[in-house]
């Protein structure tokens, strides 16, 4: 059992000892090591602090981004609704151009064939004038012997003729 126990004397110094230690750790090492533990406290702190404000500001760049996102979707829907109204002005124009430009055509057209048409009556005329004078010829050489006289004969017949054209 005495190998157990201590003898008082070294119980003392090792009290004495301890307190040593114990003051010298009261004063110079207690302080830096609750000095670093605060160091520490507060640099968490701060760094949940920063998380926090870190997660807000996404938070708010999220929500921004969702803004500027339905205010592109927004701005997107604006252009494409112009576009289309463009494209229906477009095609509306179109077709009045068109519509009038077949108005113009038929137009042309109709003046063209009345232009022809009176072109075709008066080479008809003409036709059946050379073949009236061409037929009244032949029976005037019957009746007329000279030519002086039938050409004074024809030229009454078309002054006639003439007058009643007018």
């Amino acid at each position: 059992m005495d190998l157990f126990l201590p003898e008082s004397g070294l119980v003392i110094w090792m009290l004495i000892a301890f307190l040593i230690v114990f003051f010298i750790l009261a004063k110079a090492g207690w302080p830096m090591i609750m000095g670093a533990v605060e160091q520490r406290n507060a640099h968490i702190s701060d760094s949940l602090l920063a998380a926090e404000e870190a997660n807000n500001a996404l938070a708010g760049i999220e929500q921004k981004r969702q803004e500027t996102m339905a205010a592109a979707q927004a701005e997107q829907i604006r252009i494409m609704k112009e576009s289309q109204d463009l494209k229906t002005q477009l095609i509306e124009e179109a077709k009045t151009q068109a519509r009038h430009e077949a108005e113009r055509i038929v137009a042309d057209a109709r003046l063209k064939i009345e232009k022809e048409q009176a072109e075709a009556m008066a080479n008809i005329k003409n036709e059946v004038i050379a073949l009236s004078v061409d037929i009244a010829e032949k029976l005037l050489q019957r009746e007329l012997s000279d030519k002086r006289s039938q050409s004074a004969y024809i030229e009454q017949l078309l002054k006639n003729n003439q007058r009643i054209e007018a």
